[in-house]
C-alpha cells in the first residue's frame, strides 16, 4: 500500500530543541526589550536553520520546529476569540521545576477571527523551496479536545453556552475555518496533537476526567465526533494525522497505560489518515491494540524516544517494528518510524543536547531505510 501524502517511513512529531539565542530573544520580548517584529526576525533565522538541519538529517516531513511557540497548544488556542488564559492548571503529576501550563477558559462564543498558522506555514514553505528540496511542510496544531478536557462546566461560560452542544459545534467550525485557510495557502498535511485520548488510558486521569465529564467511554466517542466534525470539510488531498502523547515536558511524562481503553474509537471511529503513537517504553502498553487498525490507515510508530540522549539499539528497534507489524492487517506496509514525541513540546525542551537530538534523528532515518528501502515516501 502507498503512504498518504506527507507521511514518510522516517517521520517526526514536530518540535525540536530551541537554540539558546532564540530562548533569550523570547525572554527579551516578554520583558518588552524586543518588539514582536524583532522577535519574529530571530525566529525566522533559526527556523531557516532548523529546516536545513531536518533536510540534512534525511527527514522529508519538515516543520518549523515549533520555534514560535512556548507551549505546543496554548500559542495556537489563545488566538481563538472567546478563549482566555486564567491562572495555571493542576496536574496529576508535579512538573519538573514546578512549571504548569496556563489554564484556557471559555469566556464567550468561540470564534476564528483570522488565520492562525497561515503566515507561519508560508514562511516554512518558502524555506523548503529555497533549499530546493522535495519535502512536505508539516503543520502541527493542538487537537480541539484541548479546549474541553481540562475544563469543567464552571470554566465554559454558561451565558455563551447554556448547553455544550453549541460549544462543540463552534469548536468544530473554527477548526474547519483554519483548515480551509491552510489548504488555500498550500498546506496538504496537518497534524492534530492530542494528549487527551491518551490520558483516558491512564486509570487515575480517566477517573478524574469522569468526575468532570461523566462516562469516559462516552467522552472518547464525543471527542472522536468532535475531531471528525473539525475535519469533515477538508478536501480529499489534505492529509490529517493525529498524535497521541502522555506528556512531554523536560523529559518528564504525565500519564501511563496502554491504548486498549480507546483503541476501537481511535482506529475505527476517527476519520484521520495516520496515527502518530507513543510507544517508547512500557508506559504505552503492548502492540495488541493495533489489531483494530483498518487496512487503509497508517501508524507512525514512536518506538524511539526524544526523552533520553542515548542512541537506541538498531536491532532492538527493528525487532519492535516487526513485533508491531504482526498485529497490523498488512504488516510493515502500515507502519512508519518516529520518536514518541517532539524534542521540545514546550520551550524548555527535553534533557539532551542539539547534537544528541540530530544524532537520534539520523539514526531513525538510517533504520527506516534499512527496513523499508531508500525511498521513504513509499
Amino acid at each position: 500500500m502507498s503512504l498518504p501524502n506527507g507521511v514518510y517511513r522516517a517521520d517526526q512529531v514536530g518540535s525540536f530543541l530551541r537554540p539558546k539565542p532564540l530562548l533569550e530573544a523570547r525572554e527579551q520580548a516578554a520583558e518588552d526589550k524586543l518588539s514582536a517584529q524583532q522577535l519574529r526576525e530571530v525566529e525566522d533565522k533559526y527556523i531557516a536553520d532548523v529546516v536545513k538541519k531536518q533536510l540534512d538529517a534525511g527527514l522529508r516531513s519538515i516543520t518549523d520546529g515549533e520555534f514560535r511557540r512556548t507551549w505546543f497548544h496554548v500559542d495556537f488556542l489563545r488566538n481563538l476569540s472567546g478563549i482566555e488564559l486564567r491562572g495555571t492548571m493542576q496536574s496529576t503529576n508535579v512538573s519538573v521545576g514546578g512549571t504548569m501550563p496556563p489554564r484556557l477558559v471559555v469566556v464567550d462564543k468561540i470564534g476564528h477571527p483570522k488565520p492562525i498558522q497561515v503566515g507561519d506555514f508560508k514562511f516554512l514553505q518558502s524555506q523548503i523551496a529555497a533549499a530546493g528540496a522535495k519535502a512536505t511542510p508539516k503543520v502541527c496544531i493542538p487537537s480541539p479536545t484541548m479546549v474541553h478536557f481540562r475544563n469543567t462546566r464552571e470554566t465554559i461560560d454558561e451565558k455563551a453556552y447554556p448547553t455544550l452542544e453549541p460549544f462543540f459545534e463552534d469548536l468544530a467550525r473554527v477548526y474547519q475555518e483554519e483548515l480551509d485557510d491552510l489548504y488555500k495557502a498550500g498546506a496538504r498535511f496537518v497534524q492534530f496533537d492530542d494528549t487527551n485520548l491518551a490520558y483516558l488510558c491512564d486509570p487515575k486521569m480517566r477517573s478524574e476526567a469522569e468526575q468532570r465529564h461523566g462516562d469516559a467511554n462516552v467522552l472518547a466517542r464525543q471527542y472522536a465526533a468532535l475531531i471528525n466534525a473539525a475535519i469533515s470539510k477538508r478536501p480529499a488531498d489534505l492529509t490529517i494525522g493525529i498524535h497521541l502523547c502522555r506528556g512531554n515536558h523536560r523529559s518528564q511524562w504525565f500519564a501511563q497505560g496502554g491504548y486498549e481503553p480507546v483503541a476501537e474509537v481511535l482506529f475505527k471511529d476517527l476519520n484521520v489518515d495516520a496515527y502518530f503513537l507513543e510507544y517508547d517504553d512500557a508506559r504505552s502498553g503492548d502492540f495488541s491494540p493495533l489489531r483494530h487498525l483498518p487496512e487503509n490507515k497508517i501508524v507512525v510508530l514512536g518506538v524511539m524516544t526524544s526523552k533520553k540522549p542515548n542512541l537506541e539499539d538498531k536491532g532492538e528497534i527493528i525487532k519492535r517494528l516487526n513485533e508491531a507489524a504482526s498485529f497490523c492487517p498488512k504488516g510493515l506496509k502500515q507502519l512508519c518510524l518516529s520518536h514518541q514525541c517532539g524534542f521540545s513540546s514546550t520551550s524548555e525542551g527535553n534533557d539532551l543536547t542539539e547534537d544528541e537530538q540530530w544524532a537520534k534523528v539520523k539514526l531513525q532515518v538510517e533504520i527506516a531505510k534499512e527496513v523499508w528501502g531508500q525511498d521513504l515516501s513509499i
